[in-house]
């Protein structure tokens, strides 16, 4: 039987992915990392929780695996799997093991979006234990003391059906986000896209605006991701108010007069 691994050189971020901290995040996790605790992201979409991670991996210098968890993701989509290729018999390590054979942070984005069966996996490397167990081989994987487990979720999508156990949450390091205050959003925004300053301070209002109708009427207002591609698209010359038409507002609803009213809301700043 062969094995086929991951190669860590593929998954290290060479050049700085720019990351504003909004408090104490990056100190936190860097001694997190130290004391080989596991990690917790909490926040709303597009508030920066990967590009915190992205930016904590160039930092630390290791190499990133991210996850995109879904209801489909089964525990060996994780650990790994047996695959025949040219009459033999391979075995294939998963993102999560990988991660800990090479001492890799292990992101799993939007964790509660997985089974419950699969989640529990990975109770044994989120405790003192530090272990993968990877029974169709035989073999209990022990981190290496650069191995990294971090996981995210958003609090506002949870329901009985989908939440974090206690069993799981209480393993880990919690660090909550949410989306800067006015000032930072737009230096965030002129320095993602290099739009003019008054530009992103508009859009940055625009944002609040529609956060401000959450619950009454959206089920979430515009991420800094919004912002972003919209003050992309108007860096090249889209007219702001389509901008903010089809980056943002498309992107959150799909009912009529939500749309005629945001529509409404970016003609008043533009």
């Amino acid at each position: 039987m062969k094995t086929r691994v991951l190669k860590p050189e593929e998954h290290y971020i060479v050049d700085e992915p720019f990351y504003q901290p909004i408090a104490e995040e990056i100190r936190v996790f860097e001694t997190a990392y130290k004391q080989q605790l596991p990690v917790l992201l909490k926040g709303p979409t597009g508030c920066g929780k990967t590009r915190f991670m992205e930016h904590m991996a160039w930092r630390l210098k290791r190499p990133l695996i991210t996850v995109s968890c879904h209801d489909d993701l089964t525990a060996s989509d994780l650990v790994g799997r047996f695959l025949i290729t040219s009459g033999e018999t391979i075995w294939v390590d998963g993102p999560l093991a990988s991660a800990v054979r090479h001492g890799a942070i292990c992101y799993l984005d939007e964790i509660v979006e997985a089974r419950k069966d699969t989640t529990v996996v990975i109770h044994p490397l989120a405790d003192d234990r530090r272990i993968l167990p990877m029974e169709k081989v035989g073999e209990l994987l022990e981190a290496t003391p650069e191995f990294c487990l971090a996981i995210s979720y958003n609090p506002g999508y949870q329901s009985v059906m989908k939440d974090l156990k206690q069993s799981t949450r209480q393993r880990f390091v919690a660090l909550e986000f949410d989306y800067p205050n006015a000032e930072l959003e737009t230096e965030i925004v002129i320095k993602e896209t290099q739009i003019d300053a008054d530009t992103a301070r508009q859009l940055v209002k625009f944002a609040h605006m529609t956060r401000d109708l959450k619950g009454n009427g959206l089920d979430e207002g515009a991420s800094t991701r919004l912002l972003v591609h919209a003050a992309k698209l108007m860096h090249d010359d889209i007219d702001p108010v389509v901008a903010c038409q089809t980056a943002i507002a498309q992107a959150i609803t799909d009912d009529h007069d939500m749309l005629v009213a945001m529509k409404e809301l970016s003609s008043s700043l533009f």
